[in-house]
């Protein structure tokens, strides 16, 4: 049986699950890429808002495409790499608009926290389907953003 394609499409973050090498460090970075690139054609409040509703929307979507995809690949498949950049969009909130030293934080610290998984993170993985698959991603990405906020508010 096929893949069907929007689930494909979603879940593997635009074809960036496919990466032969780290395909959530990919996701993450076409994920702030993304951010950045939108940050060059908006000014910073509509950045902020349009995060905020990709965050949104890919949320829902990645726990319908991941709950479409396990039944071919298994459970939370590694190709599946929209949780990743919903999770690295969260601590981008708090990078200023136009601070690649910011938003590279941001992806740094969100990495580190998904592949370590500390405090509780990977017991979110323990949540069923498609809810499991983005929510330790969420939770990274939410402690990577207070640890953005208190960097920012530490460095004045």
């Amino acid at each position: 049986m096929k893949t069907p394609f929007w689930p494909l499409l979603i879940g593997t973050g635009f074809g960036s699950g496919f990466s032969p090498v780290a395909p959530g460090t990919a996701g993450a970075l076409l994920a702030t890429l993304m951010w950045w690139g939108l940050g060059l054609l908006v000014g910073p409040m509509m950045q902020l808002w349009l995060t905020v509703a990709a965050i949104l929307l890919f949320t829902v979507a990645g726990v319908w495409a991941a709950n479409r995809l396990e039944p071919f690949w298994g459970e939370d498949p590694s190709r599946v790499v929209i949780d990743e950049m919903v999770g690295v969009w969260l601590p981008l909130l708090a990078a200023p608009c136009g601070s690649w030293t910011y938003a590279l934080a941001a992806f740094v610290l969100f990495r580190l926290l998904d592949i370590f998984k500390p405090l509780g993170i990977r017991r979110m993985e323990q949540l069923p389907q498609g809810i499991g698959v983005m929510m330790d991603d969420i939770l990274a990405g939410v402690y990577a953003f207070i640890l953005l906020i208190a960097v920012r508010w530490v460095m004045g």
